[in-house]
């Protein structure tokens, strides 16, 4: 069956009139901006993709340093736990990969609205109305870490409820008690990060991150081994490094002289429920994908010997994390080169954009999976010096390799989506291939048929698998004119301006 993403049949996101004004605007939104050319020759191809890399990777390499450094705060945390005992790792990876990985999933999602706003109101020139939206979703993630606080305060018991050992619950819920701060640094970095994202104004964001991994380091350093605080001087480094991050970003925002911030606005409060909706499906969409791996952490924690089981598995997914930051600033570059020129009428310049991305994603996907299988043997020393870990690493060092081929084009074509305003689609989509198919898939080749992690990890794939092929299927389906048209329509209606028109 046919996909045709137009606002007619594009499940809760935008009003019909834009399909229905589609005939009469589509000459004129297509021509706002002149186009690329069609591609006609091989040469010509080449030095399309020459160009297009070049704007991708100038967007993309310092969102990419940035994220990787963000990363490093959840990294290099385990790495120094994991020194003082396989417990004390176990325990963080949990409490940071299952309930800060839960939090930071909702949030980010959320805040990835305004990366189909902005995007699109910056490629329509409306740069105004960017600090206006970037305030309407610190309203909103702010009251959403509110609202989360319990899940921190009572994640021992929850946990101990999922299943996970007893004492491996009673350690991670203390330490996430201890993080509560971090996930209100959140609520004010994602917003902060998508406003200036849109406007590629992304090389302040590089700095800031890399300056503040170092803070944390070195304050791991001192509270750990110089202090000798434990698991309370790494929650306490991370909360600080977090903060120190988002208000940095807000100061070069507020103090930068930057066009899309015109002071606090009333116009924040405008439209709020509306831009509720979008936010949640956002965050429904991206929330589906983090907790998805998420699942598999818990799920080991059921198994025998859980804690060489789900420490073994917190080290596959850090050093997974670390090539899925080259991918999230894909992601976010994508999508601001998806959401710039439809907002732009370039729908040409929009299809030949993901084209180039999904080329050289998978590249490195592939590369990625060569040196895992080429050391899958020694990587794991970097976080335990227990052989035992180290052996199980190496056992499922091969699922790790499939894990980054796949992660390598899934993000990029959720950062297409956010880009078009495709969420709640993805959405739907994700929850059928994740949710329906592949955790089930997991559960049974994990329990019932007692392959262990390994059954679990490999059902789970196949769910990632079926979503990745469904997605590069709806891109190659888009009408990519019928999407500048709505982007054009999406700008006017949400410019918080004028009454909003309802739903459906």
């Amino acid at each position: 069956m046919d996909v045709e993403l137009t606002a007619r049949n594009r499940p809760g996101l935008f009003d019909e009139e834009a399909a229905a004004l589609a005939n009469e605007e589509e000459k004129e939104v297509a021509h706002h901006v002149e186009d690329y050319p069609p591609v006609k020759s091989p040469q010509a191809a080449w030095d399309l993709f020459l160009a297009e890399s070049n704007k991708l990777w100038s967007v993309g390499a310092p969102i990419t340093f940035n994220v990787m450094c963000l990363f490093g705060f959840n990294s290099s945390t385990q790495i120094f736990v994991g020194h003082i005992g396989n417990l004390e790792l176990s325990a963080v990876a949990v409490a940071l990969n299952v309930v800060s990985t839960f939090s930071f999933g909702l949030l980010l999602g959320m805040g990835s609205a305004l990366e189909t706003l902005c995007g699109q109101a910056f490629g329509a020139g409306q740069v105004e109305l960017l600090g206006v939206y970037m305030q309407r979703s610190w309203i909103i993630l702010f009251s959403s870490s509110v609202l989360m606080c319990p899940l921190y305060v009572f994640a021992g018991p929850i946990l101990k409820l999922i299943g996970q050992e007893e004492e491996i619950a009673e350690l991670a819920g203390k330490f996430t008690v201890s993080i509560i701060p971090q996930m209100f640094a959140l609520a004010v970095n994602f917003p902060t990060q998508k406003f200036l994202q849109a406007q590629s104004r992304v090389a302040a964001l590089a700095w800031i991150s890399f300056l503040a991994l170092l803070l944390h380091v070195g304050l791991l350093a001192l509270f750990l081994f110089a202090f000798g605080w434990g698991l309370g001087g790494a929650a306490a480094a991370f909360d600080i490094s977090a903060w120190v991050v988002s208000l940095s970003q807000v100061a070069y925002v507020v103090g930068g002289g930057n066009p899309g911030w015109t002071g606090l606005s009333a116009a924040a409060f405008k439209e709020i429920w509306a831009f509720v909706r979008l936010s949640l499906a956002s965050a429904v969409m991206l929330c589906l994908e983090v907790w998805y791996m998420m699942i598999l952490t818990v799920l080991t924690g059921h198994l025998d010997n859980a804690e060489i089981a789900v420490g073994s598995i917190s080290i596959c997914m850090n050093i997974n994390g670390w090539e899925g930051m080259i991918f999230i600033g894909l992601n976010a570059a994508i999508s601001i080169r998806v959401s710039n020129e439809l907002g732009s009428g370039r729908p040409r310049a929009t299809m030949y954009a993901v084209i180039v991305v999904l080329v050289q994603s998978l590249a490195i996907g592939l590369l990625s999976m060569v040196l895992i299988l080429a050391t899958r043997n020694h990587f794991s020393a970097i976080f335990t010096n227990d052989i035992d870990m180290q052996r199980a690493v190496a056992q499922i060092a091969y699922l790790l390799g499939i894990t980054m081929v796949l992660n390598s084009i899934q993000p990029v074509i959720s950062g297409v989506a956010v880009g078009g305003g495709w969420q709640a689609l993805v959405a739907y989509i994700n929850l059928a291939c994740y949710y329906i198919f592949g955790l089930p898939l997991g559960f049974l080749m994990g329990y019932v048929f007692h392959w262990g992690v390994q059954g679990i990890w490999f059902g789970m794939l196949c769910g990632t698998l079926i979503q990745t092929l469904v997605l590069l299927f709806i891109i190659w389906k888009t009408d990519w004119k019928a999407e500048a048209v709505q982007a054009a329509e999406r700008v006017r209606l949400w410019g918080g301006q004028e009454d909003g028109t309802e739903q459906k």
